[in-house]
């Protein structure tokens, strides 16, 4: 439960981020507001998901949230993204990326656990017919 809250409230402090972004003037950008709100939805969702669900789907979700919205930045500070060009500057970039790579690697460890926990029955079931015999 402690990797899901976590990746929860990776998901949140983006979602955050962006929407607080999104409030202060990044909404009236062509083709970046629209995706900061998105963003801010899409967080707020997988949040709720992964308290909600107890399946693996949700850390796929908060995996692939965490990447893109990281990669979609990174490559905004490199080579531009949509005729924006970014930096690696304030509390808010450093709070967003924080939080995207926190959400990855809760992911990353969630899918893991799901993965063990899984087959985690199958090897008892396995190992107590053996013993019966």
């Amino acid at each position: 439960m402690a990797i899901r809250v976590l990746a929860a409230l990776a998901a949140l402090m983006s979602a955050a981020v962006h929407l607080d972004l999104w409030f202060g003037g990044i909404r009236d950008v062509s083709q970046i507001g629209p995706l900061f709100m998105l963003n801010g939805i899409a967080g707020v969702l997988i949040a709720a998901l992964l308290l909600a669900w107890r399946h693996w789907v949700p850390f796929v979700l908060v995996l692939g949230f965490g990447a893109c919205t990281l990669g979609a930045f990174t490559i905004s500070a490199t080579v531009g993204l949509f005729g924006l060009q970014e930096h690696w500057v304030g509390d808010l970039v450093w709070m967003a990326a924080i939080s995207e790579a926190v959400a990855i690697a809760a992911g990353l460890a969630g899918l893991w656990r799901e993965a063990t926990r899984v087959r985690e029955p199958v090897r008892q079931r396995v190992t107590s017919s053996t013993v019966e015999r």
